[in-house]
């Protein structure tokens, strides 16, 4: 006959604490993977949204030239003015002539876009004359990723 035992063994519940270490280890490394990926991404997605609104600009400014054979308003503003929003990660700004113009958008530091610098001219010349380090500035097209692939 086996001696009976005063109290029954328990069933454990919940985690050892290095079942949770290794947890917090494998969130720790996808995260430190994701967060620079998601970044970059984000930042990309606004640089789209600038150019695009450089070339939105650009067509409106040679609408207006076609309207009034001129660039300026004749006060030597742009003939068309673009509206900032409060969303916008880049400012846009126009320096023009009768005869001719250069649209900048220049990013802005609490959008995360911060050194880059993209302008267009009125004969369609596209530059980025700017990029923050690790990114690659081009004098002939718009810079759309770190290695300099322009879009």
């Amino acid at each position: 006959m086996q001696p009976r035992h005063p109290h029954p063994p328990r069933r454990r519940r919940g985690f050892t604490l290095i079942e949770l270490i290794i947890v917090i280890a494998i969130i720790g490394t996808l995260a430190a993977i994701a967060v620079p990926s998601m970044s970059d991404h984000l930042r990309r997605g606004r640089i789209v949204e600038a150019l695009s609104r450089l070339t939105d600009h650009r067509v409106r400014m040679e609408q207006y030239f076609l309207d009034h054979r001129r660039y300026d308003d004749g006060a030597g503003n742009c003939g068309y003015a673009a509206t900032a929003l409060a969303a916008d990660a880049f400012a846009l700004v126009c320096t023009v002539s009768a005869s001719g113009y250069v649209v900048t958008a220049t990013g802005l530091a609490a959008k995360g876009t911060q050194g880059f610098v993209y302008t267009v001219t009125e004969a369609d010349a596209r530059a980025t004359p700017a990029a923050p380090d690790g990114w690659v500035a081009s004098s002939t097209c718009w810079v759309m990723r770190r290695d300099g692939s322009c879009g």
